[in-house]
């Protein structure tokens, strides 16, 4: 056999080892990418042991940063015992509350927790889980204020509301003669705009409104809640299993007293 064969050969051999080494790795590339394009939502918070959740930590009781910077609060101690239940991590994204719902259909998270009301509107574009609290919106006015006690009395108002929320749907939509809706970001920036005497009042939701007046005595509620709404936790609409997997370990709470002692902690 001439040198140039053998070289030849040689050349063949160390081609077809590559192609095989190839072969083989590409194989187990596609065999990993069809395992990851079977994995539900679930299955994948289950193999990191981790849920990550998007919220707006900006609406005391339920999220917010404490002095430590630390997000706290109802829902946070909520999905924890949600976590500690299906034996995993959680961990909370801050995200602004008209972006949470996009954010979660562009996998940002995996769910989205931020005292979130079950609407008609939301259902169209996520799921919910059975609801975790009940919750209704009412009217802030300054104390002082006589002239304001129904939704009536907002007629020829400027009203503060935060950007998204059913507050800011019911002020635009349902409650007629409103002078002027104003939104905002944070709830916080709509009560500093009732302090300074650029709103008349603020349409917000009973418990967040009852916590800022725990600590704000110059700030009353009036009249009774005008609405009647549900919280949920908000999944994307192929995560059934998820979804699922959410309401067992509510209903679990719930049954064991554990919901109750969290409730308790926030709102007693």
């Amino acid at each position: 056999m001439s040198r140039g064969v053998k070289l030849f050969l040689v050349a063949l051999l160390g081609l077809a080892l590559v192609v095989g080494v190839v072969g083989c790795s590409g194989g187990e590339q596609e065999k990993a990418n069809t395992k990851e394009e079977t994995m539900t939502t679930f299955d994948k918070i289950k193999e990191k042991g981790k849920i990550v959740i998007g919220s707006d930590a900006s609406y005391k009781p339920f999220e917010y940063h404490n002095a430590e910077g630390e997000i706290v609060g109802f829902d946070v101690d909520f999905l924890n015992a949600i976590g500690k239940e299906l034996g995993i991590e959680v961990e909370f994204v801050d995200t602004a509350f008209d972006g949470i719902i996009p954010g979660l259909n562009a996998n940002k998270y995996d769910i989205a927790v931020s005292a979130m009301t079950i609407t008609e509107k939301r259902e169209k574009a996520v799921d919910f889980t059975e609801p975790y609290f009940n919750a209704g919106q009412v009217i802030a006015v300054m104390e002082g204020t006589n002239d304001i006690k129904t939704t009536k009395d907002l007629k020829g108002k400027v009203v503060a509301v935060q950007l998204g929320t059913t507050g800011d749907l019911k002020a635009t939509k349902d409650i007629e003669g409103i002078k002027e809706v104003k939104r905002y970001e944070k709830i916080t920036q709509a009560f500093i705009e009732l302090k300074n005497g650029r709103a008349d009042a603020v349409v917000n939701d009973l418990p967040v409104t009852a916590a800022y007046i725990m600590e704000n005595s110059d700030v009353k509620m009036v009249g009774k809640p005008f609405t009647e709404e549900q919280y949920g936790i908000a999944t994307r609409e192929e995560d059934n299993e998820l979804e699922k997997a959410l309401n067992d370990a509510i209903a679990k709470l719930k049954e064991n007293g554990t919901y109750d002692e969290i409730h308790n902690k926030w709102f007693k």
